[in-house]
């Protein structure tokens, strides 16, 4: 599996990373424990079950003429699920929504069908969130955000902007930039 993800500026990534090592701190599953070198504060925007070169192009040229982009936190929320999993929800704005539906259509026109999105990420269905920590627990591994065992959590700088953005590949376990 193949995926499409924004990088945000330094700033903004110090700021994600220190949240994960406040969750670390406190006990609570947090990305910080992840890793593996390619982990690092992102968006996915897409995953694909291929990545051809001439749309890995396509998409670099799209991504590369809309960065930066604005990076609005709109909160931490919990996804519920088998694997519980603690964000920083997004706040999409129209740039971030157009971006993200103009990825998605050169995706879609794309005649291979092993190289079409999986539609989790569709537009209108898509939830933009830059994830935190993630638990395999049966019952919620966090306190709710507001409770007041939730921790504080570093605010991001002012101003965050996504910046760059990459391709994941899952099977490889390698990212490589994608713009700028």
């Amino acid at each position: 599996m193949h995926t499409v993800e924004l990088l945000p500026d330094d700033a903004a990534d110090s700021a994600v990373r220190a949240a994960w090592r406040t969750l670390d701190a406190a006990g609570l599953p947090s990305q910080a424990g992840h890793r593996h070198p390619t982990n690092r504060p992102h968006l996915t925007l897409l995953t694909l079950p291929a990545l051809p070169p001439p749309l890995r192009a396509g998409l670099g040229e799209l991504l590369a003429a809309a960065l930066p982009l604005p990076l609005a936190v709109a909160g931490p929320r919990v996804f519920p699920g088998r694997t519980q999993t603690l964000v920083w929800a997004i706040r999409p704005d129209p740039a971030l929504l157009a971006l993200h539906a103009r990825l998605w259509s050169a995706c879609r026109a794309v005649a291979d069908p092993a190289a079409r999105p999986d539609s989790r990420h569709a537009p209108g269905r898509w939830t933009p969130h830059l994830t935190l920590g993630r638990s395999r627990r049966s019952r919620a591994a966090w306190p709710a955000p507001g409770d007041p065992a939730f921790p504080v959590l570093p605010p991001l700088p002012d101003t965050p902007h996504w910046t760059a953005a990459r391709t994941y590949d899952s099977t490889t376990r390698t990212a490589d930039p994608l713009a700028p």
